[in-house]
């Protein structure tokens, strides 16, 4: 069996009972949201994220003679922030848990050694959710890759770190390196907005509107580019690889 990074839903039973013969196979998670993001982006734009950073660090740990799969995508996740945009299709934090968390044993369950999913929804109570689903996993076998985390976000861009970044060029160059096609030409034409959503989250703000991003995106979309994205898309990458290689670790 090729130890190239493959997505385990193209697979046959009998070809993943192969790929999980004698262990050690790890399983990247992506997980994302269906909300708005912008005029320009479409509402599965966290979830395009999550899935072209898996595919990338799969590649990566793949050449360094890991066996790694990439799951099916979850595309739901908290979306309470989005309240009012249409598309805002979220679920409760204790649905995604228990619904993350049973992925997770039944992956564990069939074989697999180690699961990390891979998270790039930053809403607060959505990343709660997703780390209280790997809890009550042992040690080593479920972890959680996600910029939320000091030591990965402060590798990205000054706008990420700036908090000024849903929709703005952080994202946009994102997604304009992982399928330009999803991204509508008007992101040429928006106006940079600073508002920082982590500073407006902080000071209690409980929706995009309070904040005041009343089209749904903030920071400069117009500055984009699909070479920054592929800038980001490695630093992504490393931090899914830096998760999976510590937590094998113990």
């Amino acid at each position: 069996m090729s130890l190239m990074a493959r997505h385990l839903s193209d697979l046959t039973s009998p070809e993943l009972t192969a790929w999980l013969d004698g262990g050690n196979t790890c399983v990247l998670l992506p997980v994302g949201s269906v909300e708005p993001h912008g005029p320009h982006l479409p509402l599965a734009t966290d979830a395009i994220i999550s899935e072209a950073a898996c595919t990338r660090a799969a590649d990566a740990l793949a050449k360094d003679g890991k066996k790694v799969l990439v799951a099916a995508t979850v595309p739901f996740g908290v979306t309470d922030y989005a309240a009012g945009f249409a598309g805002a299709i979220g679920v409760r934090a204790t649905v995604l848990t228990a619904f993350l968390e049973d992925i997770v044993r039944r992956l564990l369950a069939d074989g697999v050694s180690h699961v990390c999913i891979v998270n790039n929804h930053l809403e607060p109570a959505h990343d709660a959710a997703v780390r209280a689903a790997i809890a009550s996993f042992e040690k080593g076998r479920a972890s959680v890759a996600c910029p939320l985390e000091r030591r990965f976000g402060r590798t990205l861009s000054a706008e990420f770190k700036s908090g000024a970044c849903h929709a703005g060029r952080y994202e946009t160059s994102l997604v304009l390196a992982a399928d330009p096609t999803q991204v509508r030409a008007e992101y040429k034409e928006l106006a940079a907005l600073d508002l920082s959503l982590s500073a407006g989250i902080a000071a209690g703000k409980a929706t995009f509107a309070e904040i005041g991003m009343d089209r749904a995106y903030t920071g400069a979309p117009a500055e984009a580019t699909a070479t920054e994205g592929a800038e980001l898309y490695e630093k992504l990458a490393d931090m899914v690889v830096v998760t999976v290689k510590d937590a094998l670790a113990g």
